[in-house]
């Protein structure tokens, strides 16, 4: 895995643009939806004491298969015998309770089959949290380092990369064609009764893509908005922003859910911005949720550490 170095420093977390703002950014949406987002707020200032390293790419497929097959962990999509999420072209949202937009679960689903093509170098979902716990805590014991999910303040940090848009490059949805794979024009199609919010142009992936295969942000991190929801290490609370430490902080000390961050192959524009929240169990497994591990920098370690590139 390549990490990049993400600098100590502050940076305003959360906040929500008024609702007419939003309303004319994103007209295809109903009014409701812009009344959903009380957990973004209030704006806070945060400062990150210390310096990261945070993974330049999401986890591959690839990755996360060598992984298994030298720690011989089981994914709890194949431990606990369910499966996961998966796209078929067949099923229909409509004949189920909750009209989820993927079938499952399922054990023809895993991380080894969301039900469409992966390469290696694609990131990898349909892993839990506890997945994402397993590969971290194997990894700081292989390599005696500590490696662990980043806390949302360090995910926000490094996403925003010292912006304060709604995404890193600005405000304007159209601009996640450059830098984000996201809900668009290629994977409309698949998704027809969608369509309106879709974003009006092509990033080249109707699914996932390859890792890096879009313009990196400030820091060089790539796909940090789109591709795959990533775990972060917080329990979710719906009004933890508004007594929050302002410096480092971990997120609640417990909860029933697990905050994920930065969207999807399949995630409209309004919710792939550098503030949206969204949460899991720590038992889920979809098709849209993979992870991004951070490495501790040890105190006294030289800048030019060799794990940056």
């Amino acid at each position: 895995m390549a990490f990049v170095r993400v600098p100590a420093g502050k940076f305003w977390m959360g906040g929500v643009e008024p609702a007419n703002t939003l309303a004319r950014a994103y007209p295809a949406l109903e009014a409701k939806r812009f009344a959903e987002l009380t957990d973004e707020g209030p704006a806070h200032q945060v400062r990150i004491r210390r310096a990261f390293y945070l993974g330049q790419h999401e986890v591959t497929v690839g990755q996360f298969r060598r992984f298994l097959e030298a720690s011989g962990h089981q994914p709890e999509s194949e431990a606990d015998g369910t499966g996961g999420y998966g796209y078929n072209a067949d099923y229909d949202p409509a004949t189920t309770r909750r009209g989820d937009a993927f079938e499952g679960r399922d054990p023809r689903y895993s991380w080894r089959n969301p039900g469409f093509a992966q390469g290696d170098d694609h990131p990898v979902v349909n892993v839990t949290w506890n997945d994402a716990q397993a590969l971290a805590q194997w990894l700081s014991r292989t390599e005696g380092h500590t490696y662990r999910l980043p806390t949302e303040a360090e995910w926000e940090h490094a996403c925003r990369a010292g912006t304060r848009t709604r995404y890193p490059h600005g405000d304007d949805p159209q601009g996640l064609l450059q830098t984000a794979n996201t809900f668009d024009q290629d994977a409309a199609p698949w998704w027809p009764r969608w369509q309106q919010h879709a974003l009006a142009g092509s990033d080249g992936h109707a699914f996932t893509a390859p890792v890096g295969s879009y313009a990196p942000n400030a820091f060089d991190l790539h796909d940090m908005l789109g591709n795959a929801w990533e775990w972060v290490s917080d329990w979710h609370g719906d009004t933890y922003y508004a007594h929050s430490p302002r410096s480092d902080p971990q997120g609640p000390s417990d909860g029933s859910v697990r905050v994920r961050r930065g969207g999807s192959w399949h995630t409209w524009s309004f919710y792939a911005r550098c503030g949206y929240r969204n949460w899991n169990s720590p038992q889920t497994r979809y098709t849209l949720v993979g992870m991004r591990l951070l490495r501790e920098i040890t105190p006294g370690s030289p800048a030019n550490d060799p794990v940056k590139r």
